[in-house]
């Protein structure tokens, strides 16, 4: 997040599995440390929020990651809104129900830069674009 340091990410947490937080789909990607690549996975289409966390969870249980990954939005101006608050409950959940470290990554413009680069689904690709973001932020 903005100004905010970058997170300490244990060496040996290789794997992960990032969200890209919205109320009626939940963009979904899969990437290792090593390659600091992402790879888009199907999108969660859940409209509540007990459906979605149940979807989230089962791509946790699938994909067995060292730890999650959620993309937060912000204005431009890096104020909140909404969704601000909505992507973090999502994260805090996700931590509660599948007992997995959480870092929370600002993802402005992220769905903007997936639609540009004519992703036919936005929603997985702006996940991998907050995956690859965070990746690269690791030391």
């Amino acid at each position: 997040m903005s100004g905010a340091p970058e997170p300490e990410v244990p060496p040996q947490f290789q794997t992960f599995l990032a969200f890209d937080f919205g109320l009626k789909r939940t963009g979904v990607a899969v990437g290792n440390r090593l390659l600091g690549t992402a790879t888009p996975q199907p999108t969660i289409r859940a409209e509540g929020a007990d459906a979605r966390l149940a979807e989230a969870a089962a791509r946790v249980r699938e994909w067995q990651p060292d730890a999650l990954v959620v993309g937060v939005p912000f204005h431009p101006d890096g104020a909140s809104h909404d969704n601000t608050a909505r992507a973090r409950r999502f994260a805090r959940q996700l931590r509660g129900r599948c007992g997995k470290p959480v870092f929370e990554v600002d993802e402005r413009y992220s769905t903007t830069e997936a639609l540009a680069s004519g992703a036919r689904d936005a929603d997985a690709a702006s996940a991998c674009i907050i995956l690859e973001q965070f990746l690269r932020s690791l030391k």
